[in-house]
């Protein structure tokens, strides 16, 4: 009996711990697949309220034309799908590709690379890269995008609905003392994100105030949901639901306020969003609000999607800054037919009789809005020089300044489009607004009425002295990029005379239009200063960039056609200039009886004829061939767009060796270099030889010619002074030199210079 016991007592171990061994960790769990979001091709980066993500880009969105900013590192206003193919991450077939945030940058470089244009940008509020979308080992990325809404959120409900969705703690008039309120259970979720997994815990913390006599508000507290891509975006369903009005009679604790200009709130709320490096999101959050009128520092927030997903849920009100113990404060979302933020209650009102639809007070500041993208096809750097002149009188200085806000409406002022400032001259020019001063047309109509008449002369030529001194600089918002516009409103006829400050500013590339008010009639041109002084300014004498007006009551009729005209930026030749407007083709003698030595003097004063232009995509372009009996191309028009890029590859040419055949080279360089020159470019060809040519050099030479070419030959040592003749362009005098030796080679450098910038000058200007 005992033994049969014994034996059913192992027999039941054995049983339990089979049982325990099998199967100690359950069910092996599978490896989660990544589920890749598609976009379309207009979807910018900064439209995603994500850090990092993955998406897929369809084909053909090159031909989309949708617009990018920046090389390498982005301004979040640009496509994904085009910033990836200009990156090389994928081609026009489109493909995944993988986006990281990053700080905004203080200028962001264009460039065209594999059939992309981006464009350049000043200042963006946040960037981004992308690269190959390949997730790295146990990295899962969301299956779902993010996106920040693109208009306003109106949300209709009942009275009934909105009395049950939204609940408050209220000020009460005894002392506090405990409230027993149900709390949720604290709950954990796993968060996947680029990071490695972590474990997150959403709690509601509670802070026992401290006694105090400032007028106190109601105050309400938020729960952030585990999990959330950002405190200031919580769930605000999950908020409103897990506050319960009072019952009537209960016992209400009252919530203090901070004091006015509180040392706590003034260092955090400068700090808010002073991290742009997108932290992982903290374990969890509670908010409270409290009554304060401190006018808020302007923050600089992450970026512009997250800053317009704010804006449109929340209202035009900034966010709160922490408060001293750390805790998040945030708007207070109603259900009502308008979002109206916490803020916008009165003192003391019983927010159960206003029915929660209290106005704002005029004391509380509004947030600025977001800078405007303005018009991306208008993109220009426009200066108006307002006529401030006694003779003009209060009444036409007023319609001018009307037409000049209708000319700000219109143009659509934005940072990625036009921008606009004002000049006003009488005696003495002054700037009343740069170029930087305003990113929107609102704002620029708003500056504009408060303009103030200065008097005295009609002083024209010394305002455009100034613009091209002083206006158009860096420090102004001149862009670099951009086209420079004068639009120059008379009252008459100037004062002064503008013939030659007009012909610097036109040669520094300032595109100069005249709005004449009512011009002198026959019985007045006697009086006028300079006779035909609209055709000494402008910057072509074609009618494009002229514009008379009969009478002051007529002018606004001109608006439509002024910014048509200043929007043409295909034909503002002015921003053309001696020096961002060539393709400049340098054809090297590499042949034996250069040697080495010489060879590399060649090419520093190659190096040296280079640094002197302005090198782009979009402004002068350099290519090399170097020859023997043969030709190679060192590299090819646009190859290298920026200028330190060009002096290293003109550094890296290797001598070659060999014979001289100049003739095949001239064809050489006109089949593999010019056929690609773009149209607006002026196409210079520079040859350096040491030697008589093996082949005939007059026929290509002629060809070239005939293809718009401006040849300049020089020669040394035993060149044949002949053919450098037949090379270069008449008069051979301007365009052709030779030298004994090849260290005397950097003297050519300035005339070569100067014989450029002379021919481009000289060109009519009808």
């Amino acid at each position: 009996m005992i033994r049969a016991s014994l034996t059913a007592i192992c027999l039941a171990l054995l049983l339990l711990s089979c049982a325990c061994w099998a199967k100690p960790n359950g069910p092996k769990n599978k490896k989660p697949k990544q589920v890749v979001p598609a976009i379309e091709c207009d979807v910018r980066a900064g439209k995603i309220n994500l850090p990092e993500f993955i998406v897929k880009c369809p084909a053909h969105c090159k031909e989309t034309k949708q617009q990018v900013y920046g090389t390498g590192v982005f301004a979040s206003i640009s496509s994904i799908c085009n910033a990836a193919i200009h990156s090389g991450v994928i081609t026009n077939s489109g493909g995944k590709v993988i986006v990281r945030k990053m700080a905004g940058q203080n200028i962001y470089k264009g460039s065209n690379s594999n059939g992309v244009r981006s464009l350049s940008l000043p200042k963006w509020r946040e960037s981004f890269v992308v690269s190959v979308g390949k997730p790295k080992k146990g990295v899962i990325y969301p299956s779902t995008l993010d996106y920040a809404p693109s208009r306003p959120t109106y949300v209709k409900t009942s009275q009934k609905e909105a009395k049950a969705a939204v609940t408050t703690a209220l000020p009460a008039t005894t002392a506090p003392e405990p409230t027993t309120t149900a709390a949720p259970e604290p709950t954990t979720t796993t968060t996947t994100t680029p990071a490695p997994t972590t474990t997150t815990t959403t709690i509601i913390a509670t802070t026992t105030p401290p006694p105090t006599t400032t007028k106190a508000r109601a105050a309400v507290h938020k729960v952030r949901d585990a999990g959330s891509s950002h405190p200031y975006f919580a769930s605000v369903a999950a908020a409103s639901s897990s506050l319960r009005r009072p019952e009537a009679g209960s016992t209400i604790r009252r919530q203090p306020a901070s004091p006015v200009g509180s040392v706590a709130d003034a260092s955090t709320f400068s700090t808010v969003h002073s991290d742009v490096s997108y932290p992982a999101p903290d374990s969890g959050y509670a908010w409270s609000e409290a009554d304060t009128h401190e006018i808020p520092a302007r923050d600089h927030r992450p970026d512009i999607s997250e800053y317009e997903r704010w804006y449109y849920n929340f209202g035009p009100y900034p966010p709160r800054a922490t408060d001293s113990d750390g805790n998040r404060k945030v708007p207070l979302e109603t259900t009502h037919t308008r979002v109206e933020p916490v803020d916008a209650w009165k003192p003391e009102a019983n927010i159960y009789e206003s029915g929660f639809n209290m106005r704002e007070q005029d004391s509380i500041p509004r947030a600025p809005e977001p800078a405007s993208q303005g018009d991306p096809n208008c993109m220009v750097d426009l200066a108006f020089l307002m006529d401030g002149s006694w003779s003009i009188g209060k009444r036409r200085f007023k319609i001018q300044k009307d037409f000049l806000a209708e000319v700000a409406q219109v143009i659509k002022v934005g940072v990625a489009g036009p921008m606009m400032g004002i000049i006003q001259y009488g005696d003495d020019p002054v700037t009343e607004m740069s170029l930087k001063s305003y990113s929107s047309s609102r704002d620029v109509k708003t500056a504009i009425d408060k303009i103030v008449q200065k008097g005295g002369l009609s002083n024209v030529g010394k305002a455009l002295s100034y613009i091209n001194k002083q206006y158009f600089s860096d420090a102004n918002g001149n862009r670099g990029g951009a086209p420079n516009v004068a639009v120059v409103l008379v009252d008459g006829w100037p004062t002064d005379k503008v013939e030659e400050a007009s012909r610097l500013a036109r040669e520094s590339g300032i595109n100069i239009f005249f709005v004449t008010i009512e011009g002198p009639d026959d019985n007045e041109k006697q009086n006028v200063v300079e006779a035909n002084f609209v055709d000494k300014a402008v910057c072509r004498t074609n009618g494009f960039f002229s514009l008379p007006v009969s009478s002051w009551f007529a002018l606004r009729k001109a608006v439509q056609p002024l910014v048509k005209r200043v929007c043409d930026t295909d034909r503002l030749v002015c921003s053309k200039t001696c020096l961002n407007a060539n393709d400049i083709a340098f054809v090297i003698d590499g042949s034996s009886s250069v040697g080495t030595g010489n060879f590399r003097t060649v090419l520093q004063f190659v190096a040296n004829v280079t640094r002197e232009f302005e090198i782009s995509d979009t402004d002068t372009r350099v290519g090399a061939v170097q020859y023997t009996y043969e030709q190679r191309l060192e590299f090819a028009f646009g190859q290298h767009n920026n200028k330190a890029d060009l002096l290293n590859a003109i550094k890296r040419i290797n001598y070659w060796s060999g014979g001289t055949s100049t003739g095949a080279a001239i064809t050489y360089t006109a089949e593999q270099l010019f056929s690609k020159s773009k149209p607006n470019k002026r196409k210079i060809m520079i040859v350096i030889t040491d030697g008589r040519s093996y082949d005939d050099v007059i026929a290509p030479a002629l060809a070239v010619h005939r293809q718009g070419v401006i040849a300049y030959s020089i020669g040394i040592a035993w060149a044949a002074q002949d053919e450098l003749e037949y090379i270069a362009t008449d008069p051979d005098k301007e365009h052709s030199f030779f030298v004994d030796e090849f260290d005397s080679l950097y003297k050519f450098v300035p005339k070569i210079i100067h014989n450029i910038c002379q021919e481009f000058n000289s060109q009519p200007r009808n």
